[in-house]
């Protein structure tokens, strides 16, 4: 199930679309113009974030003020933009929804939700400062512990596992990259 509504006319020419295997060879149906006989491919979205961790070891977190889950916890991340990097997109959408100052760490999470379509990158980020700013997409931006952390009050599972896993690495002593499908 797909949130994304299908192709229905050809970017190029405006044509309405044939959903069907392509001429070239594709083992996938695909929007087919029957007039200029363009492909077109939908792919998946990616949302780039961070996980901000202050140096006594708080995690930053966002309270939304959009929907969906208006008023649920959330790390700062959005839809990555054109021309930008992950990592560009990552700092974009903290600073935007936090008003945070960070420094990039290394790529910490992988999350796969097909059903949405849609991957989710999520960078570890050391935090400058514990002063924030948040934008207009944001009701609050606070720091937390690990227990501290409102667990019933995530916005989105991909955040959840994200955290849970942060957390187990930071007690452990070492951090990995972890691809999670999510479900």
């Amino acid at each position: 199930m797909t949130l994304r509504s299908p192709i229905k006319h050809c970017r190029d020419c405006g044509t309405a679309v044939v959903y069907r295997l392509p001429d070239d060879g594709d083992t996938k149906q695909r929007a087919v113009c029957p007039a200029c006989h363009t492909v077109h491919y939908e792919n998946p979205l990616n949302v780039v974030g961070t996980v901000p961790e202050f140096a006594d070891g708080r995690v930053l977190l966002c309270k939304r003020n959009i929907e969906p889950r208006w008023g649920k916890w959330t790390l700062p991340a959005g839809f990555m933009e054109l021309d930008e990097t992950t990592a560009q997109g990552a700092a974009r959408e903290t600073d935007e929804e936090a008003g945070a100052q960070i420094e990039m760490g290394p790529l910490f999470s992988l999350l796969n939700v097909r059903r949405v379509g849609q991957v989710h990158l999520f960078y570890r980020a050391r935090l400058l400062s514990d002063q924030f700013n948040p934008g207009y997409e944001t009701i609050e931006a606070r720091l937390f512990t690990e227990a501290e952390v409102p667990w019933d009050e995530l916005a989105f599972r991909t955040v959840k596992e994200t955290l849970a896993a942060y957390f187990a690495d930071r007690r452990r002593g070492s951090f990995g990259l972890h691809c999670i499908d999510v479900e």
